[in-house]
């Protein structure tokens, strides 16, 4: 039997690397968080895999981003399942109090969009320490870094060497990145609370 390209599931960067755990980890009715939520893509497959008893918060500073997101949600049918919030994400614990079983951050810049607005260092830090606070148990932290972009490199040392500070025992954590594109490449840092 043979299969097209289009039947394929591409692991091409760090988003379709994410997308693939995130399935893998989410389940109908959970709670997750879409700290940046850009044009939407990473929220509607939240919203899809959390289904109609889940509940989906996604977050971004740019009413361009949660308009784009809100529409493709709309088109989707899922609009009911997901509260968009105009805020930072180092602003998670302010409105969400619920365990999450996932969070996703999607750095850098609003593809298509303003580039001089972009994930900065110390906001990235504060958001990551607050959604590890609501992580439950075996639920899992996905972000994209993007180390190409102007700050992009600071960003990506920071959350390194944060992720890398993390006890062993309490959290499993992972740099994932293609090894056949330049090192500036983005890549995929997971974090996974221990059991």
């Amino acid at each position: 039997m043979t299969s097209s390209t289009e039947d394929i599931y591409q692991l091409r960067g760090p988003v379709a690397l994410a997308h693939l755990i995130l399935r893998r980890f989410i389940n109908q009715g959970d709670h997750v968080i879409d700290a940046t939520c850009g044009n939407g893509h990473d929220t509607l497959l939240l919203a899809d895999l959390t289904g109609k008893s889940g509940r989906v918060w996604a977050f971004d500073i740019q009413e361009e981003a949660l308009a784009a997101t809100r529409t493709r949600l709309r088109q989707s049918g899922v609009e009911d399942r997901v509260t968009l919030l105009k805020a930072g994400h180092e602003t998670i614990r302010e409105f969400v109090s619920e365990l999450v079983s996932a969070v996703v951050f999607n750095l850098g810049y609003l593809p298509a969009g303003d580039r001089t607005i972009v994930t900065r260092p110390d906001t990235t830090v504060t958001a990551l320490e607050q959604a590890l606070d609501l992580l439950a148990t075996g639920g899992v932290v996905t972000v994209a870094v993007y180390p190409g972009h102007d700050g992009g490199l600071n960003e990506s040392r920071m959350i390194e060497s944060w992720a890398s500070g993390l006890d062993a025992k309490k959290f499993h954590t992972w740099r994932m990145g293609q090894t056949n594109v330049p090192s500036e490449a983005p890549y995929l840092v997971v974090i996974q609370k221990a059991n």
